[in-house]
């Protein structure tokens, strides 16, 4: 059993970073609205399902336009990103303004904010669904075929105990933009004025505007960032996996919010260790939990493994790997 697992040992890294990296970008999403607002933004994951479905239709735009063989793929694919980026960022600033500002205007309990985002969800599962049947006749949507080159690792002649690997060009696509796109919110947060008044309103948000701060604004950028970046992230979903549907965005952003979870809600360095680590575990249960169970279970219950990990975590370390324990003054 060990010598099976350690054989696909190879495999399960590259699918488990690949889908650990979507989460990781999906969980900063969760956690930076956490970080100021105190809000869980069920509707993130669908603001990323609604990116991809922005990308598909930029690409096949641009397809019935000759552009895909007139261009580089690679031009064709950032045009596709910062334009998905763009739109969804600003539909996160429209969610923001329209659904949470009066309810934060008012003081309304944090639970009618959480419901509301519940709402927004399901509003933008079905807009998008109503919007890809009546243009396609489907509301599932397979995109044209990018960076689709299969590359093979041949591991078995250097290390014989691990089973050679393959994988696709859009996975080195994938994880090169990723890591961009992390490294680059990461300096934002540290190291510039916009990211010092995000952490300022992160910690005290009436002291923050008392200094200057225009909180208003810091709550729209941090909207607009964590949007974007969601749904840049659907089109590299849609790039690596090429099925999409309005539902996408659901399961995937209840494991991103584990992930979130994992790693310390409203930390985001913790948010992209969690997300990665819960690609990695989950592509471990898909592959080995039918040798482990002997066939009892397959690899089907690989959800059910990644809610459990959200289960332990929070009985047995709430704040996360990476968050800190806040105790309440009397």
């Amino acid at each position: 059993m060990l010598a099976q697992i350690i054989q696909n040992l190879p495999q399960v890294l590259i699918d488990g970073l690949t889908l650990g990296v979507v989460y990781a970008v999906v969980a900063i999403g969760y956690t930076m609205v956490y970080g100021i607002l105190e809000l869980i933004n069920f509707a993130h994951g669908d603001v990323f399902m609604t990116g991809a479905f922005i990308g598909a239709t930029v690409l096949f735009l641009m397809l019935g336009m000759g552009f895909l063989a007139a261009m580089p793929a690679l031009i064709v694919f950032l045009i596709v990103i910062v334009v998905a980026g763009i739109a969804t960022g600003l539909l996160g600033v429209g969610i923001e303004r329209v659904a949470y500002r009066p309810l934060r205007r008012k003081n309304a309990p944090k639970l009618i904010a959480l419901i509301t985002s519940i709402g927004i969800s399901f509003v933008l599962e079905d807009a998008v669904r109503f919007i890809a049947e009546l243009k396609t006749g489907n509301y599932i949507v397979t995109a044209p075929s990018m960076f689709n080159h299969r590359f093979n690792l041949n591991l078995h002649h250097i290390m014989p105990f691990f089973d050679n690997a393959t994988f696709q060009g859009s996975f080195l696509l994938v994880l090169a933009v990723t890591i961009v796109m992390l490294v680059s919110l990461d300096l934002f947060v540290n190291k510039t004025k916009w990211g010092m008044a995000m952490r300022a309103v992160a910690q005290d948000r009436d002291t923050a505007s008392l200094m200057t701060i225009n909180v208003n604004r810091v709550i729209s950028v941090t909207f607009f960032i964590g949007s974007a970046l969601g749904g840049a992230t659907g089109v590299l979903f849609m790039i690596q996996y090429g099925t999409i549907d309005p539902y996408i965005g659901f399961i995937l952003g209840i494991k991103a919010f584990t992930a979130a979870v994992l790693g310390g809600i409203g930390n985001i360095r913790g948010a992209m260790f969690g997300g990665v680590m819960l690609g990695l575990l989950e592509m471990f249960a898909a592959a080995n939990l039918s040798i482990i169970t002997h066939g009892a279970m397959g690899a089907e219950y690989k959800d059910v493994f990644a809610f459990i990990i959200l289960i332990l975590v929070l009985i047995f370390k709430p704040e996360g790997l990476f968050g800190k324990a806040v105790v309440e003054k009397v």
